[in-house]
């Protein structure tokens, strides 16, 4: 690929982004089934009745909101960083491209390489689950939807950076912003459905497939996303990327 992305793409070789997500894909993936190995959980692998593929959905539900907010702010600072240390704004203006733009093709980079970082996340943590010793068939639905969603709104918070690490050189900023968001992201596991749709980092527990249930709440089953409400989240979220962006390319003028 010659073209912006692809030049994106080469850039990433020198950032070594590539071994660091690998590298939180499988930290992912380890954390997120860790319970399962526990004397306690593995009495109820085999049990139908206990939803061992819901409560390992909600870990990995517990996990990725914790880290996938850091992700994506490293991700983007990274990859955006690179202009202000070495005057790639300029070069990129020098062959007509504008910043705006350049920050378009970051974000169809980071999507691209995202895409299946996140499905083989996916696939590590239902390989660990069966080779634990689930033995009732996985629901392929839930996990399907999670991941995809998981996916998109990993997107739209790389969008977010990108942006922020445009606009200011000091990339501690937007890492802060990141691990403000991880906090943000868990709380919002634990507050109610109305407050995560409020807060933006709170969509990646409206994502949820997965939900405790019963009078006690010790049961976990799965649940059913707003779709709606994250539809909305992530339309606007484009559009915010767009106009901003857009707004980039005025930028030195």
């Amino acid at each position: 690929m010659n073209g912006p992305v692809g030049l994106e793409l080469r850039k990433m070789r020198r950032l070594r982004t590539m071994p660091i997500l690998v590298g939180l894909v499988v930290a992912v993936a380890a954390l997120s089934s860790a319970s399962l190995f526990s004397s306690t959980t593995q009495q109820t692998l085999t049990n139908p009745t206990a939803t061992p593929w819901a409560a390992l959905l909600l870990s990995y539900t517990l996990i990725a909101a914790m880290t996938s907010p850091i992700l994506t702010a490293v991700l983007a600072s990274r990859q955006t960083d690179i202009e202000h240390t070495g005057s790639g704004w300029i070069l990129a203006a020098s062959a007509g491209r504008t910043p705006g733009s350049l920050c378009r093709a970051k974000l169809v980079a980071l999507a691209l390489l995202l895409a299946p970082a996140i499905a083989l996340q996916t696939l590590l943590v239902i390989s660990i689950g069966v080779l634990a010793g689930i033995q009732t068939p996985v629901d392929a639905v839930p996990w399907a939807a999670y991941t995809t969603l998981l996916f998109l709104i990993d997107v739209a918070f790389c969008a977010l950076h990108i942006w922020l690490a445009a606009r200011v050189e000091n990339q501690l900023l937007s890492v802060g912003v990141g691990m403000l968001g991880a906090f943000l992201a868990v709380f919002s596991l634990l507050v109610p459905a109305a407050v995560s749709r409020v807060i933006p980092w709170g969509y990646y527990a409206v994502i949820s497939q997965a939900g405790q249930s019963g009078p006690s709440g010790a049961d976990v089953d799965y649940v059913q996303a707003p779709y709606g409400w994250i539809t909305g989240f992530l339309v606007l979220v484009a559009a915010a990327f767009i106009v901003s962006t857009r707004r980039l390319d005025h930028i030195g003028e």
